[in-house]
């Protein structure tokens, strides 16, 4: 069910508040492009400047407009065990498939806060996908660690983004093969799945939907040639998405392609012309813009 390209969806604005029509179209696009699923409110949808209302409606518009036609995978973390707690019930009253939980921020737990936190949410009753990103997060959950945590009913997969890929095969020995493992990295992506990931929730899917639907296709059915033909037709538009903070490349190119504003919150800001100049290069030359 969670495999396949997954786009990080970013929360369009308009003025400041969030773009509901901009949103329910997106949504629309990206099931008419080919993606498998959606993941809203994660930190490539803005979750850390969305007000506790604003990301609890920026879930129920994408359940509701999905409406069943592909998962949808709520973001759901805080560095606070109760708020994640209440996130992750949130999305499963409005009809959510699972939720991401990311390893808990700033405060550096240890491996036993891990347990403690993941156990707790688990108890939620809705499928968790873990969110590894110590690139962020500060702490690396372990993968000792996350195969206690596999053990439990609703862990069901991590999103990992250390950029590490023989990390997905030692999470494989600790984990169990049918644990399932999502990149967090695009440009990364065809190595981790061939390490045995199934699929990667993906920043760039926000701007080329279709292509990186049909690259994640190829990698899942073994054709490795399209694959790493559609990888080196993908890697500048990966590249150039990332030259400044990936969502506000992505915003960016969206807006060119007439999806949403570029508009972004505080203390994020719009990109610099060299950066624009970039990301229009990478679209033309995969083909995404004129």
């Amino acid at each position: 069910m969670f495999k396949g390209s997954l786009p990080a969806l970013v929360t369009p604005f308009n003025n400041g508040e969030v773009d509901t029509d901009a949103l329910k179209h997106l949504v629309e696009w990206h099931i008419a492009e080919g993606s498998h699923g959606f993941v809203p409110v994660g930190t490539t949808g803005e979750s850390p400047t969305l007000s506790h209302e604003e990301h609890r409606q920026v879930v129920e518009i994408v359940v509701k407009t999905s409406a069943g036609r592909v998962p949808v995978i709520a973001g759901a973390g805080s560095n606070s065990t109760s708020e994640s707690i209440s996130l992750v019930n949130h999305a499963k009253a409005v009809g959510a498939d699972a939720a991401l939980v990311v390893t808990p921020y700033y405060n550096k737990p240890t491996q036993r806060g891990l347990l403690a936190h993941f156990t707790a949410v688990n108890d939620c009753g809705l499928p968790i996908i873990i969110y590894n990103i110590p690139g962020r997060s500060i702490v690396d959950m372990t993968p000792e660690t996350m195969g206690e945590l596999a053990k439990l009913e609703n862990i069901i997969g991590v999103k990992d983004a250390t950029g590490d890929v023989v990390r997905v095969s030692h999470q494989r020995v600790s984990c169990g093969a049918d644990f399932i493992q999502l990149s967090g990295e695009d440009a990364s992506a065809l190595g981790f799945n061939i390490h045995g990931g199934v699929g990667c929730i993906s920043v760039t899917a926000n701007v080329a939907p279709k292509l990186v639907s049909q690259f994640q296709t190829a990698t899942l059915s073994g054709n490795w040639t399209e694959a790493l033909a559609l990888q080196d037709r993908l890697l500048p538009l990966h590249t150039a998405i990332f030259v400044e903070p990936g969502l506000v490349g992505a915003k960016y190119a969206l807006s060119l392609l007439g999806k949403c504003s570029p508009e972004v919150r505080s203390p994020l800001t719009g990109l610099l012309d060299e950066t624009k100049r970039q990301i229009e290069d990478a679209m033309r030359a995969v083909g995404v813009l004129g």
